[in-house]
């Protein structure tokens, strides 16, 4: 490929979101099939590794056929954290040794975040996407947060915080299932747009791209 055409920027797309919930809740549900849909559509399924939200995106994947990747971490010490779940089998497994590295090789290895409902950990996910946008506006990779939920933490976000108009724009809220892939194609297209043949932004590894 010339290095002078934009890429191709979104191809791996990462699941964020609770590890705790069962196979039989609204949310698993959701991201089962969300990650069949887009598997279905060529997109790799990145998640980390554990159950849940993380689960189902594995295996919904898997049951269209399409690659999967997880980024995992065995603890030790930190009992707080769920740590790889044995049912949850990618295609690829990259080992981590700790729970920051595993959070930022997620948002390497991944071109735009789908975000469920989660807890702190899907925060420090969420918050990290969102700060890497912003110093990166133009050159981000964006996310979807999934559920109507979600409308009222960021519009209690836009009333106590300081947070300017890139930064709305580098998220959509979606809330059905059948929006997802159009929202995909919106952002690559927006993206695509941007050239990106003399830019330093590209060349720094903080991006992580």
């Amino acid at each position: 490929m010339d290095d002078h055409l934009p890429r191709p920027l979104i191809k791996n797309i990462a699941f964020f979101g609770d590890a705790d919930v069962p196979e039989v809740s609204g949310i698993y549900k959701d991201a089962f099939e969300i990650a069949e849909i887009v598997a279905k559509a060529g997109y790799t399924i990145v998640n980390g590794g554990g159950p849940g939200v993380m689960d189902a995106a594995t295996k919904g994947a898997e049951k269209v056929g399409g690659e999967t990747l997880t980024v995992t971490f065995y603890p030790k010490n930190a009992t707080g954290f769920e740590g790889r779940y044995v049912g949850n089998i990618p295609d690829v497994e990259i080992k981590t040794t700790n729970y920051i590295e595993r959070m930022y090789k997620l948002i390497e290895h991944a071109d735009l975040y789908i975000i469920f409902s989660g807890g702190t950990g899907t925060i420090s996910e969420l918050g990290t996407a969102w700060v890497l946008a912003k110093l990166y506006y133009g050159h981000h990779k964006p996310f979807i947060l999934f559920g109507s939920f979600w409308k009222n933490i960021i519009q209690c976000f836009k009333e106590n915080l300081s947070i300017s108009h890139e930064e709305m724009d580098v998220f959509e809220i979606v809330e059905k299932r059948e929006d997802i892939l159009p929202t995909i194609e919106r952002f690559e297209q927006k993206l695509m747009k941007i050239d990106h043949s003399h830019c330093k932004v590209c060349s720094e590894r903080a991006f992580m791209t």
